[in-house]
């Protein structure tokens, strides 16, 4: 037993799986490469910055709040900080891999 189609309707409708695939605009390529460098430069900059010693101990939130100085400057913020760097540096290479997504397009 089938079940009847509505008034209308072609029998004759394409399969889902022969439909061409939607090709990438120049647009959508460039926001994944800007993307990915934004990532790379965000997660460099996150991982040394901390670690500089003159940039770091006069940043902005030090002379924002002198009572953070003691908080700010200790070794586990600035790891903390720098592990958002490695983050954003994972983020970036896993973009990068999937760059292939536009190579056939």
């Amino acid at each position: 037993m089938t079940p009847e189609r509505p008034a209308g309707e072609s029998s004759a409708t394409p399969p889902a799986d022969h439909a061409e695939p939607r090709r990438a605009q120049w647009a959508e390529k460039l926001a994944a490469i800007l993307f990915c460098i934004f990532c790379l430069e965000l997660g460099l900059f996150l991982l040394f910055f901390p670690w500089l010693g003159s940039l770091w101990n006069n940043n902005w939130f030090i002379t924002l709040k002198p009572q953070w100085r003691t908080v700010l400057l200790s070794q586990e913020v600035r790891g903390a900080v720098s592990g958002l760097g490695i983050l954003n540096l994972i983020v970036a290479f896993l973009e990068i891999i999937r760059l292939r997504r536009f190579a056939g397009r």
